[in-house]
């Protein structure tokens, strides 16, 4: 079956923004007298979702009430919108990917997790001249993944039939996300999550490369 148009997950995909999410978390953590958590865990707390973000962090989550969840994610969003970008970068070969993607004709979208705004934001400074079709971060008009909508959505937007998709992510939330939405599933080898949860949640294919995106792709 012909691929004509690809979705990507944003981070732990596109971008590696792990270390920039964890000293924001870690640093509004701080600030409310909490201790931190090791970098490493956020490959593991981060991809649902700010406010699963939070409750995932906080200590006493259980009892953690929406007020003061709400006032968490604030201070974060304030505190990362001023450290969004020390440490992110693409990963190698993401930007030759693209180029190769966009020569072919196929049109590309991105849909995250990731606040809207902060999405965009990522998109605008590390991917200035990649034009993707369609581009959708988490807001309350669509339910955030692995609800296959947004996946649907942003295929409608592209005019593409969800069967001709490749949907591309590095979690079993990507996995269930293009899964559940009909498109076949590509997950990566170098994004926060290890292979055995790609292989457990039926991602169609798994790939150590961004060039073996295109291959599948093209």
């Amino acid at each position: 079956m012909a691929c004509k148009g690809l979705i990507f997950d944003l981070d732990g995909t596109l971008l590696d923004t792990l270390e920039d999410l964890a000293k924001a978390a870690n640093n509004t953590l701080d600030y409310y007298g909490f201790p931190p958590h090791p970098v490493d865990a956020y490959r593991y707390f981060v991809g649902e979702g700010l406010k699963t973000l939070m409750h995932r962090i906080v200590p006493g989550k259980n009892s953690t009430s929406e007020k003061e969840i709400q006032e968490y994610m604030k201070k974060f969003a304030e505190i990362y919108s001023l450290t969004w970008n020390r440490k992110t970068a693409p990963y190698d070969g993401i930007i030759e990917m693209l180029s190769d993607l966009t020569a072919a004709g196929l049109p590309l979208a991105v849909l995250s997790n990731k606040p809207h705004e902060f999405t965009v934001l990522c998109l605008e400074t590390f991917f200035p001249d990649q034009p993707f079709s369609y581009v959708s971060g988490q807001r309350d008009s669509i339910a955030k993944k692995p609800d296959p909508a947004g996946a649907v959505d942003v295929a409608k937007k592209m005019g593409v039939a969800v069967a001709d998709i490749i949907y591309v992510g590095d979690t079993a939330t990507d996995m269930k996300t293009g899964n559940g939405a009909g498109m076949r599933t590509i997950g990566v080898e170098w994004g926060f999550r290890k292979r055995a949860e790609l292989e457990e949640h039926d991602a169609w294919k798994i790939v150590a490369t961004p060039a073996e995106v295109v291959s599948y792709a093209i």
